[in-house]
Formats: structure tokens, C-alpha cells, sequence
């Protein structure tokens, strides 16, 4: 007997055995469409009876080749993907809007085509008209890059296919339609099948694929999650707007590190890589001022020094604030009740506002005794000791835990001019060569030396 057809949500994807006016998971009305299930016959199964053939088996052991890289000609981007573009690969691009997805991936694409790549970029948010004024602002005009306004799907893998491109952008997925579907661009169906498409297109004709995709007000890239696990790269482009700064973050890749980080510095010219981004995030530094230390972080495999500032006010609310940019305010609330349980410092009648400078977001829970000390500095109204980085994570017993890649975090601050280093004791002792190290037990002995009551 047949399977009656599914019913799917264009809103959030989720499926209901019969039509309904309303989506019971998400609250959306008029947004079921019908899914026609896969052909059966009686008797035979969901694949109708067709005989398969065996699939060839492969062992463990073996020798594969590392695939193959282009470069894109932008140092940051290479290292993000791991050491540049692989043939047959498929990218997901997000961010939020305006922050320069647009700019990166045609500089990208341009310097592509201007190395001897074929290159092809296809807009549905843009005329090629606005494209071409855009690289005439970056400086790209002269570059072979081909061009194509089209939101058809069909009509892009047509001329994909007849022209064979080493890179192909596709900005953005969420404008393209598909006609083999009756719903609209950008619903959940239509990402989806036009993703698998595209993909699908990238591994038979050994294209690299990059997909710009839309984000929502929470941070997450549009449409439905299964998109992000077709791909094989996920990057997201960060950045605030007050700053100048733009961060490339790679949060999935089958081929290179998947906590790797690419700096760039938004300029009248488009976007600038930077070469050195700790000396840029402290380049307005101020040495001697309350509340602020200087983490030695480590992104992917590349050591980042970030200035993190604190301010302690005396608060007149109920319920004082608390306001974090750069951190997990949960981490935030976690570091004030170890201070208070285990050191006896108080921050209930107080605001706590606590910012990383640069507009850099920091994930790792090494920043726990930085954000302690930026706390206990700012309260004191007393600067931390001049010329010093601050690295380690804290416990709920209050006890200090060593972090990895110690050696270059030091490594990094040495080479930056810093003379001392705060960081836990244990582990394996680094090597810190001039850089005089302050190793704590827990961080009551941290409170201590900081507020002189040790």
C-alpha cells in the first residue's frame, strides 16, 4: 500500500501527516505544502523493487593523496580553508548584513581570475551594473571575472556546466528558486533543494562552490540546518559595526582546522588583510589603566593577544547590571559567584560591564583568570602590573587550571614587548625565555596579589 504524502513546513521544515492551516511547531499559518513520498508498489518496497549492486569495500589503511589547493590570493581566506580552495568543494559563507561578505568573496573571485582561474560570479540580491561599480572601488575592474545577475536556478547550472569555472560564488543561496518546487525564494524547501543542487553540480564537475547565506537575529545561518551539513566548509564572517575590524571564522571544514580564525581591516578599498592581529587589537592599548588586561589567546592555530576591559560602578537598581560584548555572559556570572564564594570579593551591589576590545569574540575558557583580573582591577580602582598578559581558566572550587598551547601564547607576548605572565600552576612548564612568570595556586592567591592583602 502507498504512503500517503508528508506535509512540510516552509517556515521551519517541520513535517505533519495531513494538512493543516497552521504549523503546530512554529505557529506559522498557510506555510504546508505537500511532499510527495518516494514511488512504491505492493509487495515490492520503498524502492519499487529495482536490485541494487554490491558496493565496493575499502580498508583503513592506505595511501590518499592531500587534495589539491588554489590559492585565492588573500592570505587570510587560504588559511581559514586551510590552505586554499579544493576542487569539488562546497562552501557556506554567512554573516550578517553588511558586514562585507559581498566585498571579500568578489576580491577573492577577482584575484582568482587575474591568477589564470576561471572564475564566475552569479548575484540575485544585485544588477551587474552595482557590481561593477563595486570593483571599480576596489580596484578590480580590470580582472576577467565573469559576471551574471540570475536568481533561476536551472539557468545558472546550465551556464555552469558550459562553462566549467574553477570558482563559482553563488550570492546569495537564499535567492535562488528552483521551478521543480511551487514555494518562494528563500523558503525552506527552496534553500534546501538548491543547496543540494549546487552541491551536487561542485562534486561532478570539480568546481569549488562558495554559497553566501543569510543570517538570522540570532547569529544563525537561514533556512534549514541540513544546508550546513551538505557543505563541506562553514564560515562565518564577524565583525561589529562601530569597528573596523572583520573576523572569518571557521566553525566546519572536511579539510583543515575547524577553530581557525582570518583577520581583516575594513578599509575604503575594500578589505585589507592583517598580517600581525595582536599588534592591531592593542594598537590603543592603554598601559596603567584600571580594569584592563591583556589575554593571550590562542584561535585555531594562531595566537591572538586581545585587551579586555572591566568597569565596576556602584549601582542604584535592584537588580544591578550586568552587560557583556566579546564574552558568554553566563561565563561572566560564573567568575562573580567564584569571586564571592571562594574569595570573599563581592560585586552584588555593583554594575559590571565588561568588553573585549577590537570586537573580538572570545570562546575559550582560558579567559577566565583575565576576566578575573580586568574584575579585581577595575574594583580596586588599581592597574595590573605593566607590560603583563594573563591566561587561565577557573574552577567553581576556585582552584586555577592550566590551558594548552602555554609555550605560544608566551611565545606571542614576548614577542610583543610584554615583560610578565600570570597563568596557573601545573602543566608542563613552558618555555617563557625573558618573560617572568607569576604561577597561582587558586585564584584567592590571584586576589591577593592583585589588591596587596596576600
Amino acid at each position: 500500500m502507498a504512503r500517503s504524502p508528508d506535509f512540510t513546513c516552509s517556515a521551519c521544515g517541520a513535517r505533519h501527516p495531513k494538512w493543516a492551516g497552521r504549523c503546530e511547531a512554529c505557529g506559522a499559518w498557510n506555510t504546508l505544502a505537500e511532499e510527495a513520498p518516494l514511488g512504491t508498489a505492493p509487495g515490492r518496497g520503498a524502492l519499487g523493487g529495482r536490485k541494487g549492486r554490491a558496493v565496493t569495500l575499502a580498508g583503513l589503511r592506505g595511501e590518499t593523496a592531500p587534495p589539491p589547493r588554489t590559492g585565492t590570493g588573500l592570505d587570510e581566506l587560504d588559511r581559514v580553508l586551510g590552505g586554499g580552495l579544493v576542487p569539488a568543494s562546497a562552501i557556506l559563507v554567512g554573516g550578517d548584513p553588511g558586514i562585507g561578505k559581498s566585498t571579500l568573496l568578489l576580491q577573492a573571485a577577482a584575484r582568482v581570475a587575474q591568477a589564470g582561474g576561471r572564475a564566475v560570479y552569479v548575484s540575485g540580491e544585485e544588477a551587474a551594473d552595482q557590481i561593477r561599480m563595486r570593483a571599480a572601488r576596489l580596484g578590480l575592474s580590470d580582472a576577467p571575472l565573469a559576471l551574471a545577475a540570475e536568481t533561476g536556478l536551472r539557468d545558472i547550472l546550465t551556464t555552469l556546466n558550459a562553462e566549467r569555472p574553477d570558482l563559482a560564488v553563488i550570492d546569495s543561496i537564499q535567492t535562488m528558486w528552483s521551478d521543480s518546487l511551487d514555494a518562494a525564494p528563500g523558503s525552506v524547501g527552496q534553500v534546501r533543494a538548491a543547496a543540494q543542487e549546487l552541491v551536487q553540480f561542485a562534486k561532478r564537475r570539480g568546481t569549488a562552490v562558495v554559497l553566501v547565506g543569510h543570517v538570522t537575529k540570532d547569529g544563525q545561518i537561514a533556512g534549514p540546518r541540513v544546508v550546513e551539513h551538505m557543505v563541506d566548509t562553514v564560515l562565518y564572517f564577524e565583525g561589529e559595526r562601530g569597528h573596523r575590524f572583520r573576523l572569518l571564522r571557521a566553525v566546519k571544514n572536511r579539510f583543515g582546522p575547524a577553530d581557525e580564525i582570518g583577520v581583516f581591516e575594513m578599509t575604503g578599498a575594500g578589505l585589507a588583510e592583517v598580517a600581525n592581529p595582536s599588534a592591531l587589537f592593542l594598537s590603543e592599548h592603554e598601559a596603567g589603566a584600571p580594569g584592563s588586561a591583556v589575554f593571550a589567546g590562542v584561535e585555531g592555530t594562531r595566537p591572538v593577544l586581545v585587551e579586555i576591559q572591566a568597569l565596576v560602578a556602584q549601582s542604584t537598581l535592584a537588580s544591578p547590571r550586568r552587560t557583556v560584548v566579546g564574552l558568554d555572559p553566563g561565563r561572566l556570572a560564573m567568575i562573580l559567584a567564584v569571586l564571592d564564594a571562594r574569595c570573599g570579593i563581592a560585586f552584588a551591589g555593583s554594575d559590571v560591564y565588561l568588553n573585549v576590545a577590537g570586537g573580538l569574540r572570545i570562546c575559550e575558557p582560558a579567559a577566565d583568570l583575565a576576566v578575573a583580573a580586568a574584575l579585581l582591577s577595575a574594583r580596586e580602582d588599581r592597574p595590573l602590573p605593566p607590560e603583563t598578559v594573563v591566561f587561565g581558566e577557573i574552577s567553581l572550587s576556585g582552584a586555577l587550571r592550566p590551558v594548552p598551547q602555554s609555550e605560544l601564547r608566551l611565545k606571542e607576548a614576548q614577542k610583543l614587548g610584554f615583560t610578565m605572565a600570570l597563568l596557573p600552576e601545573g602543566g608542563a612548564a613552558p618555555s617563557a625565555g625573558d618573560l617572568a612568570l607569576r604561577r597561582f595556586r587558586d585564584l584567592a592567591a590571584v586576589a591577593g596579589a592583585l589588591t596587596d592583602t596576600a
